[in-house]
């Protein structure tokens, strides 16, 4: 599995934030009310980020060698893959909630709902942090697949 990409966490960040932005433009051209991202989305998301974290450290731990326990290969593998999922959450998310915010800073009167999007910002973009970093810790170091001198073997 290859490490997720920063340029790709941009382009979907600016996918969300394009999509939402023309929702939210869409629904007030249509006069309907428009999107405020909930707190708890926020909560959930931060919730998320820390289990994220806290799933990780073991890992991370064992890597260095400060964790004498060895751990699954496969819950390891699991904590890769939920992590990527993140990262990737993470951005689209932040550039939808980035969306929400820039059409809200556009409005002539500030609506209410401008600090649960903004809020919804942070969480989103420390998802996608949380993501990029668990998914650091869990990389297995490159093998050396230089023989040792002693250990050639000359072919005839």
């Amino acid at each position: 599995m290859q490490r997720t990409s920063i340029p790709r966490l941009i382009a979907l960040a600016l996918v969300g934030a394009v999509v939402s932005w023309l929702g939210q433009m869409a629904l007030a051209a249509g006069g309907s009310p428009t999107l405020v991202a909930p707190v708890t989305l926020s909560v959930v998301l931060f919730g998320i980020a820390a289990l994220l974290i806290g799933l990780g450290w073991p890992i991370r731990q064992m890597m260095h060698g400060k964790r004498t326990r060895r751990i699954d290969p496969f819950v390891a593998m699991r904590v890769v893959v939920f992590s990527k999922a993140s990262s990737l959450t993470g951005a689209l998310l932040t550039g939808a909630a980035a969306g929400f915010v820039l059409y809200a800073l556009t409005r002539a009167a500030v609506p209410a709902g401008l600090w649960p999007d903004v809020l919804a910002l942070v969480a989103a973009f420390v998802l996608a942090v949380a993501g990029l970093l668990v998914e650091g810790w869990c990389r297995i170091p490159p093998e050396d697949h230089e023989a040792a001198p002693d250990q050639v073997m000359e072919r005839r």
